[in-house]
This record gives C-alpha cells, structure tokens and sequence, in this order.
C-alpha cells in the first residue's frame, strides 16, 4: 500500500514522491503520525457542514453566527457543534488514505487525529473509524489551526518529533517542524464539471413552463414577448440552480443515505461546501440582475418562488403531502411567472391542467423513492415523512390527478374560446389519448419499479416520451393551420 501524494517541500526526511519514501518508513517506528481532518481525512469541512446543518435545523440560529465568531473561530465551532449532530459514519472519508492508515496502524504506528474542528465532532469521527490513539483538536478557546497546531504538536511530541499528513497551504506550519509530511489531495482541486454538475442544468427543462402563457396564446413570434419570455427563463434557471446547490448543501445527510444522491458533487465530497456557498449566493444574484429588466410583477412572483422553494428546502418537504402540493405550485408558479413576464393572463383552462398534471407529476417523484425504498427493505424516506405503506395511496391520488388533467384537456378542446385559436380545433382531440397514453405509462413504469425519481428528467431522456411530445407538436401545428392541405 502506498501512501498519497508527498509534499515536495517535505521536510528532514521526506521526498517528494507517490509512495512513502524509505526514510519516512524508518522513522515511523519512532514517530507517530499526526493526520488532519478536514479535507484530509474527509473530503469536506466539518465547520462548513455544521453551519448548514445548524441553518437546516435551527435556522433562526444563524443570525447569531456573527456574534459568537466575534469570540473567536474556536467560540463558533463549540457553540454550533453543541447544537448540530454529524454522523461520522455518513462523511465522505478519503478512502486511499483510510487504507494507508490502517497499514500503518497494523504496523504498530501511532496515529493522531490533528485537527481545527471542534473536540466534540473530532470524537465522532475519530470513534467512527476507530484508528486513532490520540485526539487533538480545538476548544478552550483555542483554534487548532496553523501556527496553534504546530505548537500544540512540538509542545506534545517535540520538534520534529512527529510526521503529519495534511492538505493545503493553511498545514505549511505544521510541515514545518514535523519531521515527515504528506500531502493529501487530488492535483488541480475540484473539476470544473464536477460545479456545473451541481447547477443541474439539466433541471432548467421545467423552467420552459415559463413559455406556456405566450405559446398558448400563439403570441411567441412577437419579439417583444419572446425576450421577456427568454429573459423569464434565464431569470427562473439561474434561481432554480441556486436554490438546487442550496438544497444539496441542506439535505448532504439524507443525500448520502441515498444509493444515487450519495453521488452528487456535494455529497461525495468532489465540491467543497463552501465552493456551494458562493455559488448559491452567485447565481441567485444574478438572477436578481435579469429580473430588474422584467416588470415588477415578474420579480414578485420570482421572490415568492424562490421564498416557497426555500421553505421547502428547509422544511416542507418533510410534510407528507404537503410536500407534493408544494411541488407542484412550484410548477404552476412557473407558469405565472411567463404570463408576469409578458402580461399575457393564462386562460382558466391552463391554470387547471397545469394543477393537475403537475401534481401528478410530484406524486410520481414521491412514488418512485418510495418503490425504490421498499426495493432496499426501508420503511421511511430519509429526511421525509412517507412510509413504504403508503404507496398504494400516493399512486391512487397521482393516477387520479392525471386522469383529472385529462379531462381538462378534453373539455378545452370542446370550449368555444378554442375556436378562436385554432382554424380546425377538432385536429386537437389526437392529443387527449396522446396525454391519456403517457401519463398512464408513466404511472405504469413508476409501478414496475423502474421509474427515476424525477419524472421530469426521465422524461428528457425516455424516446417515447420525446416522441409524444414530438406528436403533439405536429397536431397543434395541424390545428392551428387547419390540417396539412
């Protein structure tokens, strides 16, 4: 097993290469080894997750974030950390260096657990892993960090007494009066993929709602509309990445109890949580710049969407059926926002398919993790309020709200207001058994087990989907023009 990569200005008897040089193996009988925490042995920051688990639980707590910093670092970490619960076994570990450890450990090397975290989450993951005969870490007023650690370390084991495994340039201290050193990380820091993950653009496909109001009122090709519409878009994209890196940031325990949102930039680690937090504050100003070109009205809308999706973040989405209900306002809110944008009211007749299908939808979303829970023998959704028994209930309310859409649809079509629309509205009948076909379908699969867990997405992906989608176009083109002759 081989240590990871060196730090090239290593000290006394380090060298800079991939694998743990000779004399850093002779030393070992006679040096303990001191490792750090945060982004060393975890892939993330014990401070920064505890902040957003304080803001998650607790969020009335965060005003005093100030106060207690004015106190000193270690005054903050100690009263956030008597207030938040980490489980150390859900951290995303450096597993490389874990193994290494492990090693050295069988080997008869004393191992240390170095770091600025504060001493009760240090505990925890220190008990988690099991590795470490000694805990060093910050409180009494004392933060860990830097200078403080290198001292705490010569003070305990002696100048150059002591080899230590860090990762960055807040460490150079410590290396520098530790007799061995190793650097842990991956070259170059986190991936510029690995951030756009976390925007999920792919997720910007509902954010094409916001067109509904102007398409449905055959006004898209005025260029006046079409800009407020697409600068509605970009507004309500730039918002919905936003608030996704703020809901990962939020849900970083639920998400890595799940066999896929484990995976997630956030989550595993690849992204630093505080890289997020920029990025949430940053797209959602930007947001706020596009928005100030849309009417007033628009940036309300945009506020109470950013405000529910927020509070849903936060807590709603711990609210059985309340949370589906919130889902799918959240859709029909994108729809306002077009007509907000454009002044173009929506008809009776949108509004209620929209309800409908979109709460549909959000119960096919809550189905899907459920089914994919009672596949792993759970009885509860992590961080939600389900239980796998309700299944029968969640997919009795989805197919109900679908055939309900539906039946809005084909009321449409046979309402006078049509008429005035479309030259040959009868053409739009195809599309009810279109509609008819594919929400149960979806219903269909969601049931099988095979459904992802956000209808929406899978709909992007699924050609069937593309292709009834694609159908449709064609018969409105067909009624609008009166048919193909």
């Amino acid at each position: 097993m081989t240590a990871p990569l060196l730090h090239p200005g290593a000290p006394a008897d380090t060298a800079a290469a991939a694998s743990v040089p000779a004399p850093l193996r002779a030393g070992a009988a006679a040096r303990p080894l001191c490792v750090d925490c945060d982004g060393t042995l975890i892939r993330t920051d014990l401070l920064h997750e505890s902040v957003f688990a304080l803001l998650k639980s607790h969020w009335m707590l965060v005003f005093l974030l100030p106060w207690w910093l004015l106190r000193g670092r270690a005054h903050l970490k100690h009263e956030i950390a008597r207030r938040v619960h980490l489980d150390a076994a859900l951290l995303p570990y450096h597993e490389p260096l874990v193994a290494w450890l492990r090693e050295e450990r069988s080997r008869g090397r004393r191992l240390v657990l170095a770091t600025a975290a504060d001493r009760a989450l240090a505990d925890g993951v220190a008990a988690h892993l099991g590795l470490f005969d000694e805990v060093l870490a910050s409180g009494r007023g004392i933060n860990l960090a830097g200078t403080a650690k290198a001292r705490a370390l010569v003070e305990r084991f002696g100048e150059r007494g002591f080899d230590y495994a860090g990762n960055g340039a807040s460490d150079i201290p410590v290396w520098q009066r530790a007799g061995g050193a190793v650097l842990v990380g991956r070259a170059g820091g986190p991936r510029l993929v690995d951030h756009l993950r976390a925007l999920r653009l792919h997720q910007w496909l509902k954010n094409l709602l916001v067109l509904l109001p102007a398409l449905a009122a055959h006004r898209i090709g005025e260029p006046a509309t079409l800009a407020a519409s697409l600068l509605a878009l970009l507004a309500f994209g730039l918002t919905a990445s936003g608030v996704y890196v703020l809901n990962d940031l939020l849900d970083l325990p639920s998400d890595r109890r799940h066999a896929r949102k484990r995976l997630r930039p956030f989550a595993s680690g690849r992204v630093p949580v505080a890289h997020g937090a920029v990025m949430a504050v940053a797209l959602l100003a930007a947001a706020a710049a596009v928005a100030a070109l849309l009417p007033l009205r628009f940036q309300v809308v945009l506020v109470l969407y950013l405000t529910l999706t927020t509070a849903y973040s936060v807590s709603l989405k711990n609210l059985p059926v309340v949370d589906v209900i919130v889902l799918a306002s959240l859709y029909a809110l994108r729809v306002g926002a077009g007509s907000a944008a454009t002044g173009i009211q929506p008809s009776f007749w949108l509004l209620a398919f929209s309800l409908f299908l979109f709460l549909s939808l959000a119960l096919v979303k809550r189905h899907a993790e459920l089914g994919a829970l009672l596949r792993e023998d759970g009885r509860a959704a992590a961080g939600r309020g389900y239980e796998v028994a309700d299944l029968a209930l969640l997919m009795a309310m989805g197919v109900s709200s679908a055939m309900a859409s539906v039946l809005v649809l084909a009321l449409y079509v046979h309402h006078p207001e049509t008429a005035r629309l479309y030259a040959e509205p009868m053409w739009l009948w195809l599309i009810v058994p279109l509609l008819l076909y594919w929400v149960t379908r979806l219903w269909m699969i969601s049931h099988r087990g095979r459904m992802h867990d956000d209808p929406v997405v899978f709909a992007a992906r699924d050609s069937t989907s593309l292709a009834v989608v694609a159908l449709a176009l064609l018969v409105m083109v067909a009624a609008q023009r009166g048919g193909w002759g």
